[in-house]
């Protein structure tokens, strides 16, 4: 995501959170940026102590609007080019109780469904820009979970897992495809105890190495602050052996059905595929 360039950035959950930590840095960098979010005050709010930010109103839970939202953001800002979603909710569970399936039903919609179906709207548009981003938000507690919160792990586990599909599946296209990877940060995701809890990084700091990392390093897939490697890379994770085997059994994937002669190497991946 080049921050030199002017961009128009739309970002979910940018009332609050890190959405608004990354909304009012992206815009003090010139950029273009749009809020969106469920609560109006909320947003003019933040918008009016940012002059120049535009918000709109949306509910990501409301799958049946996303696509007419989709249409209608980018009839009015044609030079749309970064979608970044933000929005997300976390709650306790305890699975040894009657669980209360409506709770597990919001973390997933909001966290998981909501981005699929926004995204999937609007890379049609995204993809005729001459350069654009999609940037998804896991968690470090997609790769090591928090057992108190199982379906917020579950959905974060999840991004990830498309977000490398969707990178794969858009090579050689406009559109790059980062996901973000948040540690635990000082904000009201869990309320006011998350926001004043020393052993989280603050937001300032969180926001200012997020930046810093989108100047500084290109190529960059994940979005990844120091104080999230314990998480992202707990036990004897290899990213670069990873990232190999990924490239292998896609490549295989996607030359199903035609004659190639396959190495000793793909041979022993093919059991996985």
């Amino acid at each position: 995501m080049n921050l030199t360039e002017k961009n128009t950035i739309l970002i979910t959950g940018g009332g609050s959170g890190l959405g608004r930590g990354l909304a009012e840095a992206f815009h003090k960098l010139g950029n273009t940026v749009i809020i969106a979010g469920r609560r109006k005050d909320v947003l003019q709010t933040v918008a009016a102590a940012n002059p120049g930010m535009q918000y709109e109103v949306l509910d990501v839970q409301n799958l049946a609007k996303l696509k007419n939202f989709a249409a209608d953001i980018t009839a009015e800002y044609p030079g749309l080019n970064v979608l970044i979603n933000m929005a997300g909710i976390m709650k306790l569970e305890n699975l040894n109780e009657a669980v209360d399936l409506s709770v597990v039903d919001d973390i997933i919609t909001t966290n998981l469904t909501a981005p699929l179906h926004l995204t999937a709207a609007l890379l049609p548009h995204l993809k005729q820009q001459p350069k654009a981003t999609v940037m998804t938000v896991s968690s470090g507690l997609a790769f090591t979970p928090m057992a108190m919160t199982p379906t917020y792990c579950a959905t974060k586990a999840a991004i990830h897992s498309w977000s490398g599909s969707l990178r794969y599946q858009l090579k050689g296209s406009s559109v790059e495809v980062l996901e973000l990877v948040p540690p635990y940060v000082q904000t009201k995701l869990m309320g006011e105890q998350q926001a004043n809890d020393p052993r989280a990084m603050t937001l300032n700091d969180f926001i200012s190495e997020v930046i810093q990392i989108l100047a500084t390093q290109s190529d960059a897939k994940e979005i990844l602050v120091k104080n999230v490697y314990p998480l992202r890379f707990a036990g004897d994770f290899n990213a670069e052996k990873f990232d190999l085997f990924f490239e292998l059994l896609n490549g295989m994937s996607r030359s199903s059905g035609s004659e190639r002669d396959y190495s000793h190497e793909e041979a022993s991946a093919a059991p996985y595929c």
